[in-house]
């Protein structure tokens, strides 16, 4: 058990880590992520107020639809990334990361205007997320509240007779829903998920941090902190440049060819590269890593690094500075990995 934004969360279970990983891999995983924030802006001029302070173009979205976008600084830095549900036309709910939940709260709330609101929510939510290629099977036995398509929601749903948002929804390369419901009935909810399907276990940190990076997602504050644009972190289709003006718009502008991007990394030599590890291509420094690990999957170690864009063709050699020791790895395309196949 660690401290992470107020919380105490596991790093891993009993199980362990590989054995977590590859359950979410192969059958089903169970993850408590009730940490993250929950902010509802609700308003006539909620949409108004959300075109202007996110990078995305939320104006074509249907009640029950969730979008993955971005709040930029003026700079074009990524303030944070999240999701946005929209309930109604005058209620989106945005899902933010747990540490920079306080900080996005005062960073909307300061920029509001007109008839708009801004509501922190996260203690009334409790969010379990239920991941992996098992898990619609899984969910099916407690709830006929059951997305179809992927990226969106049902917010008056039931899972074993517990109101809940469904969200089909993750952060692993596998089909899943993330469930909101009251923190009353987190523990229940908890538990009717871990007894109802043969295979699911529940998984830390640990195993969360390695599902994402082989499915090349981001991680804020390692791929994205308030100095990377999203056009560095590779993260173009969360910006809509014609929709108008938004916070960030023009900086973004004149960045669209950026001078270093994010690519993956699969190391050939003996070692795990680490968050703030030096790259060198041909000799020269080239870039950092932001995230590395061993690959539970594919059984090699991985990493994403920020890398001039000069030097960042896939298939190109290179080393990392690895606490004094230069290890080799090739540039790659992301993601490591896809539902079902490397």
């Amino acid at each position: 058990m660690i401290p992470f934004a107020g919380y105490l969360l596991p790093v891993q279970y009993e199980t362990g880590l590989i054995a977590e990983h590859v359950a979410v891999r192969e059958k089903a995983g169970l993850f408590d992520v009730s940490h993250m924030g929950e902010l509802l802006i609700r308003g006539r001029d909620a949409l108004k107020n959300l075109q202007y302070l996110v990078t995305g173009d939320l104006s074509g979205m249907k009640n029950g639809r969730v979008r993955y976008s971005l709040l930029c600084n003026d700079r074009g830095g990524i303030v944070d990334d999240l999701v946005v549900c929209r309930m109604d036309e005058e209620r989106y709910l945005l899902v933010v990361n747990a540490a920079n939940k306080d900080k996005d709260a005062a960073w909307i709330a300061g920029r509001l205007s007109g008839d708009a609101l801004m509501e922190d929510l996260s203690e009334e939510y409790a969010q379990i997320a239920i991941q992996g290629p098992l898990s619609p099977a899984i969910l099916k036995t407690l709830s006929g509240s059951i997305p179809e398509k992927y990226y969106t929601f049902i917010e008056s749903g039931s899972v074993a007779g517990i109101p809940c948002i469904v969200s089909r929804t993750g952060y692993t390369g596998e089909p899943g829903f993330e469930l909101y419901c009251h923190p009353s009935a987190a523990v229940s909810l908890w538990e009717r998920l871990l007894s109802a399907g043969e295979g699911i276990i529940p998984c830390g940190l640990g195993s969360r941090d390695t599902l994402r990076l082989e499915a090349g997602m981001p991680l804020y504050g390692h791929e994205m902190n308030d100095s990377i644009n999203p056009f560095e972190a590779g993260l173009a289709f969360a910006v809509s440049m014609n929709k108008g003006d938004f916070i960030g718009r023009a900086s973004l502008a004149a960045g669209e060819k950026p001078e270093r991007i994010r690519v993956g990394i699969r190391i050939t030599g003996r070692g795990i590269a680490r968050g703030g590890e030096t790259v060198f291509v041909r000799g020269k420094e080239a870039g950092t890593v932001s995230s590395g690990t061993f690959s539970p999957w594919s059984r090699e170690a991985i990493a994403m690094a920020l890398i001039r864009s000069d030097s960042a063709e896939i298939g190109t050699g290179l080393e990392i500075d690895i606490r004094g020791r230069m290890v080799e790895g090739l540039i790659c395309s992301l993601p490591f990995y896809k539902h079902g196949k490397r």
